[in-house]
């Protein structure tokens, strides 16, 4: 049974840090594409940044880039997404994905075939 399970999110201060945490179980991180998605209130969900964990090809929306590094820890299993110098724009709920193919428009959720459940994260003073 795949899973994917988001932890790390929370409340922090503008220009704050925050580290996203996406577990994976029941695939392995070899042959496919991790991504995280945000979607904030009354908007769409947002692709933010993605990776293939094949090639560690990294990819990120314009707004968070030189501001967020995506990893992946193929032994664990887990993929990272560091998040530093936060805007409350960034405000969101974030979802990481799980896309079992080699070739995929990563900005489009409908790529992905695996969700996790979401964490919170709130930029706010």
């Amino acid at each position: 049974q795949v899973q994917l399970v988001e932890s790390g999110g929370g409340l922090v201060q503008p220009e704050g840090s925050l580290r996203l945490s996406c577990a994976a179980s029941g695939f392995t991180l070899d042959y496919n594409h991790i991504g995280w998605f945000r979607q904030a209130p009354g908007k769409g969900r947002e692709g933010v940044s993605c990776i293939s964990t094949l090639y560690g090809k990294t990819y990120y929306t314009d707004s968070v880039k030189g501001r967020f590094t995506i990893s992946r820890d193929n032994a664990k299993n887990t993929v990272t997404l560091e998040m530093n110098s936060l805007k409350p724009e960034d405000t969101a709920v974030y979802y990481c994905a799980a896309a079992m193919d080699r070739s995929i428009e990563w900005r489009s959720p409908y790529e992905f075939q695996y969700w996790g459940q979401g964490t919170q994260v709130t930029v706010s003073s």
